[in-house]
């Protein structure tokens, strides 16, 4: 008798890899990771709020390399992933800087907020765009257009690094904070073209240098983890300030 079973195993073809789930797993915690840090906000807890945005900011590296990696990258992954750098990076620190700096400024404060969201948004939107355009045979670039979302999440959480640190106390200077964020919003949705890690090479007679310097930050950060972020969060706004040297106001031409 024929068997009517069509060939192959149908409990294969009905299964899915764990593998192809990981990617979308890890940008799930990062969304989780986001949520959380506005919960924590919202109770006070400021320093865990911005340890959770900086995990987030992790997760959101590690879901796209795994995605390489074990060939997983689908459709849906990328908007997911859109969608929770969204939340992680456009709504998250928004919420952490409104909390910190922003509650007592006469009502503007929100508008600030609302203005770094919806710049975070937009740059999204628009990534998403260009690479459903971008050529497949096409090299990747050696830069970023615009500040990234995670990197701008990164320097507008700077007024409260500095608040962690001593430098001053919540509330001090609103007016500084909110123009702090209307140029971080302007520096992510603009076309400066801005530092990729891909794009960075170094003289090899510095790489032991490097490798030591690294050791000696991680060290620092375990005693003064909030003095080195800050030092980061400048190091890398200094990175910005010479590309846009470079630009000579072209960015948004």
């Amino acid at each position: 008798m024929r068997d009517p079973r069509p060939k192959g195993d149908a409990r294969d073809q009905s299964r899915v890899s764990i593998v192809t789930l990981l990617p979308n797993m890890i940008t799930l915690t990062g969304m989780s990771l986001g949520l959380t840090a506005i919960r924590f906000a919202m109770e006070g807890r400021f320093a865990t709020a911005v340890f959770m945005i900086l995990l987030a900011m992790l997760a959101d590296g590690l879901d796209g390399f795994v995605a390489r990696r074990f060939g997983a990258e689908s459709q849906l992954g990328a908007q997911l992933d859109s969608l929770s750098d969204f939340l992680c990076f456009g709504v998250a620190p928004a919420i952490v800087v409104y909390q910190v700096h922003l509650t007592h400024a006469a009502g503007y404060g929100w508008i600030f907020v609302l203005v770094f969201a919806a710049a975070i948004c937009l740059r999204l939107a628009r990534f998403n765009v260009m690479s459903g355009q971008a050529d497949a045979s096409a090299k990747p670039r050696s830069y970023f257009v615009g500040v990234p979302a995670p990197a701008g999440a990164f320097l507008g959480l700077l007024p409260v690094l500095v608040t962690l640190t001593g430098g001053f106390a919540p509330g001090d200077a609103p007016v500084a904070v909110a123009f702090w964020l209307t140029v971080v919003a302007i520096l992510t949705v603009s076309k400066l073209r801005t530092i990729s890690p891909k794009g960075v090479r170094v003289p090899r007679r510095l790489v032991v240098l490097i490798l030591f310097a690294t050791v000696i930050v991680i060290g620092i950060g375990f005693t003064r983890p909030w003095l080195v972020l800050v030092l980061l969060d400048a190091a890398y706004l200094a990175t910005v300030l010479y590309a846009l040297v470079r630009a000579r106001g072209r960015i948004f031409s």
